[in-house]
C-alpha cells in the first residue's frame, strides 16, 4: 500500500513536470489563452453583460453551440473557458483526423462520467465542417439528450456545411475579427504577464510598433502574438541581459505582410462579390473600387470579377447607358488577353464606369417577366404574317403575305400586330433617365403616330 502511494506520488510529479515542459514549449498564442470569461477579449456582441451566451452560462442552460468565424478570433479559447466555467470534462477533436470510432469513444466516456459522477462533457470539434454527414449524424442523439455539450468550430458558413438536424439542436454564434483595440490589449497583457507571457524579459515596447502589429494582424490574435514573440525572442537569445527594444522596425521585420482574409470558394468570395455589385448598382464609385481591390488583393479569379461587372452593366444599367455593356465586354476580353497585373486597370475602368452610369433595370425586368410568361402560360403560335416566308410554298399557304415592311412607310413605322392575337402584354417600360429617356421619348412618338392614324380613319 505504501509502495502504491509512493508510485502514485511519483507519477503525479512526473505528469506535472511533463505538463510544465509542454506548456513552456508552447507558442505565446497558446500560453496566453484565456482561463476565465473575464480574461476573454472580444466578441462583445454575444459575450458580456446581458448578452445571449453570458445569459446561457449564468442560467446553467448551455445548449450545444456552433462557433463560426475566421481563424485567430478565440473560438477554441472560448470553448475551453466554457468547459472550465461549467466544470465539465473537456474533449478536443480535430475533424480532419477524427473518426467515427473517436466520437463513439468520447460518447461512451461521457455517458459513464455522467452516470457515475454527474459530470457533463464538452466535446469541442475543430473544423466541424470537415465531418461528413455520417460523422455528424453520430452526434445527434447524444446532443439531443444532453449527454454531450457539443461545441463545433468552423470557418465556413455552418448553414451550408453542417447538417440541418445538428444546426437545429445548436445555437450558432458568429465570431468577428478582433478590432485593433482588442489586439492591443492582448499584446500589452502578454508583455506584462511573467507567468505565461513575456513578462520575464525587460521589454521597452513602442506604441507605434504595437499599433502596427495590431493593424497588420487583421484581427487575428494568434498572428499578432506570434509576431510579438518573434520580435522579443530574436533579441533575447542574442543577449539575455539587455533591454529589449520592440520598436516599429522590429515590428515590421516580425510580421512581414498583412494577411488578406480571402476564401475563394466560401463566404468571403460571395460576400465581396455581392458588395461589389451592390456598390456599382448603388452608384458609389469609392465603395466599388474598394471592394474590387479587396477581391484583387485576395487573389480572386479576375475572370469572375469581369463577369460580375458585365452582369451589373446589363442588369442594372442596361439602356440607360448602352456603353456600360460595351466597356464591360471589353474588360472581359482584355482580362483574358493580357492577364494580371494590367487587367486590374481594365477591371477598374469598367467597374467605375458602371458605378457612375445612370441606372435602369427596365431591360432585365422585361426579359425576366417574358421568360416567366413563356414558362407558365400557354404557348401561342407565331402570327402568319410574321412567319418565315423564304420558301416556295409559303405564299400558297398564306404565310407572310400580310406583312407590312416598315421602311415602305413614312417614319419607318407602320401599325401591325407583332404578338399573337388576343395576347396583350407590356414588358418594356423605359425609365426617364440617361439614354433610356431617348428611347422612352421615341416610343411615345410612335404611340402618338398610332393615335393619329386611328383618328384619321
Amino acid at each position: 500500500m505504501v509502495q502504491k502511494n509512493v508510485n502514485e506520488s511519483l507519477f503525479g510529479e512526473y505528469e506535472q513536470s511533463r505538463q510544465a515542459g509542454i506548456n513552456a514549449a508552447a507558442p505565446l498564442a497558446a500560453r496566453m489563452r484565456p482561463r476565465t470569461l473575464d480574461e476573454f477579449i472580444g466578441q462583445s456582441h454575444f459575450l458580456g453583460p446581458d448578452k445571449l451566451l453570458t445569459r446561457m452560462l449564468e442560467a446553467d442552460r448551455l445548449s450545444s453551440l456552433i462557433f463560426y468565424g475566421p481563424p485567430g478570433v478565440g473560438k477554441t479559447s472560448l470553448a475551453s473557458v466554457i468547459a472550465n466555467y461549467t466544470k465539465a470534462n473537456f474533449h478536443h477533436l480535430s475533424a480532419p483526423s477524427a473518426s467515427v470510432k473517436d466520437i463513439r469513444d468520447v460518447i461512451d466516456h461521457a455517458k459513464n462520467r455522467l452516470a457515475a459522477k454527474g459530470t457533463r462533457t464538452v466535446l469541442f470539434i475543430d473544423e466541424i465542417h470537415r465531418f461528413n454527414r455520417a460523422q455528424q449524424d453520430v452526434l445527434l442523439e447524444d446532443v439531443e439528450t444532453g449527454v454531450l455539450i457539443l461545441i463545433g468550430a468552423t470557418t465556413e458558413n455552418p448553414f451550408f456545411s453542417v447538417n440541418s438536424p445538428l444546426i437545429s439542436r445548436s445555437t450558432v454564434f458568429q465570431f468577428e475579427h478582433l478590432n485593433q483595440g482588442d489586439i492591443l490589449k492582448l499584446l500589452q497583457v502578454a508583455i506584462k504577464d511573467s507567468e505565461r507571457g513575456l513578462g520575464k524579459y525587460n521589454i521597452d515596447s513602442d506604441d507605434k510598433a504595437l499599433n502596427y502589429i495590431a493593424l497588420m494582424s487583421s484581427g487575428d490574435a494568434r498572428k499578432a502574438l506570434t509576431a510579438l514573440e518573434v520580435g522579443v525572442l530574436s533579441q533575447a537569445k542574442r543577449n539575455k541581459n539587455i533591454v529589449i527594444k520592440f520598436n516599429l522596425e522590429i515590428a515590421k521585420e516580425s510580421i512581414q505582410q498583412k494577411t488578406i482574409d480571402y476564401d475563394g470558394t466560401g463566404d468571403t468570395h460571395y460576400d465581396l462579390a455581392s458588395a461589389l455589385q451592390k456598390s456599382m448598382r448603388g452608384s458609389d464609385p469609392d465603395a466599388t473600387i474598394y471592394w474590387l481591390a479587396r477581391m484583387l488583393a485576395g487573389g480572386e479569379d479576375i475572370r469572375f470579377i469581369a463577369r460580375r461587372i458585365a452582369i451589373c452593366a446589363t442588369e442594372d444599367v442596361g439602356n440607360a447607358d448602352p456603353m456600360a455593356s460595351v466597356l464591360a465586354a471589353a474588360a472581359v476580353q482584355i482580362t483574358e488577353f493580357v492577364g494580371l497585373p494590367e487587367a486590374q486597370l481594365a477591371l477598374a475602368q469598367a467597374a467605375l464606369y458602371v458605378a457612375c452610369s445612370p441606372k435602369s433595370n427596365a431591360c432585365s425586368s422585361a426579359v425576366w417577366q417574358a421568360v416567366s410568361d413563356v414558362k407558365n402560360e400557354p404557348i401561342l403560335p407565331v402570327p402568319k404574317h410574321l412567319k418565315d416566308s423564304h420558301y416556295a410554298a409559303a405564299k400558297k399557304a398564306g404565310i407572310g403575305g400580310d406583312y407590312k415592311y416598315p421602311h415602305s412607310f413614312e417614319d419607318g413605322f407602320v401599325k401591325q400586330e407583332y404578338l399573337p392575337a388576343g395576347f396583350k402584354k407590356k414588358y418594356y417600360s423605359p425609365k426617364d433617365i440617361g439614354y433610356e429617356k431617348n428611347i422612352k421619348n421615341y416610343l411615345q412618338k410612335l404611340q402618338i403616330l398610332l393615335e393619329n392614324s386611328k383618328s384619321s380613319r
